[in-house]
């Protein structure tokens, strides 16, 4: 009876190995409501938390843009485009607007260089982001959702900067996009572990 007990429980190493091998890239284009509710979303961001962070610091936070400031992104993504290439074309400029309505729910991460304990690297900070971010993915994934990070020039940009009120030590690193999938590329070759692990005192 202990046999075949234990036979049903949930082996949730093999449950967390196949969510994160479900996890898949959906370009905001790809990206349709409904997006997740309120309570699912919430799930999303508590997942954040449980990242690594060293010291306690909190280094990074998420802006979430809601549907009344996406034309005023829009008009960043305008703006940023013609900072970098002033011979734009009318075209190329509302190109770069639409892309601030693509995605039922959008997230902005910032990471502050900053904060708390000056001895802690902007590395650190950075792989505390990432975890939180692959946290708030996987936990879209289980829910049913697609999601995908997106960046630019235009996370460098003054005006955004502005729109966001971002500080000195502040860095835009990336947005992102979640909602239904509305339809999705063949998921990408995976690379082998042999890929990237190498053993110390072996030659790579």
């Amino acid at each position: 009876m202990i046999a075949a007990a234990e036979s049903t429980r949930t082996d949730w190493s093999l449950v967390a190995a196949d969510l994160i091998r479900a996890r898949q890239t959906v370009l905001p284009k790809r990206l349709a409501a409904p997006g997740p509710d309120d309570a699912q979303f919430l799930a999303m961001l508590e997942a954040a938390a449980a990242a690594p962070d060293h010291g306690q610091l909190l280094p990074w936070r998420f802006v979430l843009v809601p549907d009344g400031q996406r034309a005023a992104l829009g008009e960043v993504f305008a703006q940023a485009l013609v900072e970098c290439d002033a011979a734009a074309t009318p075209e190329q400029r509302e190109q770069a607007r639409e892309k601030a309505l693509r995605g039922p729910r959008l997230l902005l991460l910032v990471v502050d260089a900053a904060r708390g304990d000056p001895e802690i690297d902007l590395h650190e900070r950075l792989i505390s982001a990432g975890a939180a971010v692959q946290n708030v993915l996987l936990v879209a994934t289980a829910q049913g959702f697609g999601s995908a990070l997106t960046s630019g020039k235009a996370l460098k940009s003054v005006v955004l900067q502005r729109l966001f009120a971002l500080r000195a030590s502040e860095h835009a690193v990336c947005f992102i996009s979640i909602g239904s999938v509305a339809s999705r590329r063949l998921a990408r070759a995976r690379p082998a572990v042999a890929d990237y692990l190498s053993t110390l005192g072996e030659s790579p």
